[in-house]
């Protein structure tokens, strides 16, 4: 069972980094703010873009509390009223659980990480170094390559995989709204849940790709030019 510990990094290197980087799309006030530019969506909505603002942060708002139902208000073409309806916060209740999940893998992972480095050096000191190294390596080697399967496939067939997300995560069809009526889908298009996949697939990606230059380089010192 030696390989046990080993095989435990190099798996918790990319949900760290994917978990991680979900994590900060979903809590990125700019990366809402860049959609709603991009897609017009003060146009389409009649919500200033001022009140848009306010309702990203509501819903960051939302995401990290245990209060429920959804509760946002905001003005639309100058009238005060209720954004969301009842199925609209369902699946907002939905996507926050699948949220805390997020949450929840990004903590057990760093646990895992920190623990196993720590127990490598109480047990070896410095001579885990090597083998630190070499797990960093396979890690975000793991990651680059998962990532890169998973953004040439998103380009190809985002659509497809956008659906098939919906179905496997979700066990109820309060996801399939209308954008003529539901505002969920009318401030944030497909278009934008791709650039959020592709802002996060290429933050995880370029942290595992440093990882594991880090971890290669310095295998490649010590066999060249250390000790």
């Amino acid at each position: 069972m030696r390989w046990l510990p080993a095989a435990l990094f190099v798996v918790a290197v990319p949900v760290f980094l994917v978990t991680g980087s979900i994590a900060w799309a979903f809590n990125n006030i700019g990366l809402y703010e860049g959609g709603f530019e991009k897609y017009r969506i003060a146009w389409v909505s009649g919500i200033t873009p001022e009140d848009l603002r306010q309702v990203a942060l509501d819903l960051r708002a939302y995401f990290n509390s245990g209060d429920e139902p959804l509760d946002v208000r905001t003005r639309i073409f100058g009238s005060e009223r209720e954004l969301f309806n009842e199925k609209e916060t369902h699946h907002m209740y939905d996507v926050k659980r699948l949220l805390w999940g997020v949450y929840g893998a990004f903590a057990a992972s760093a646990v895992c990480l920190a623990a196993l480095t720590a127990a490598g050096f109480a047990l070896q000191r410095s001579a885990f170094l090597p083998t630190l190294a070499r797990r960093t390596l396979w890690g975000g080697g793991l990651t680059v390559g998962l990532l890169a399967l998973f953004g040439l496939l998103s380009v190809v067939a985002f659509d497809a995989l956008f659906l098939l997300f919906h179905r496997v995560s979700f066990a109820n069809d309060f996801w399939q709204l209308d954008p003529r009526t539901d505002y969920l889908v009318l401030l944030f298009p497909q278009g934008f849940w791709f650039d959020a996949t592709m802002w996060a697939a290429l933050r995880a990606l370029a942290a595992g790709a440093l990882l594991a230059v880090v971890g290669g380089g310095y295998l490649a010192w010590r066999r060249w030019g250390g000790r």
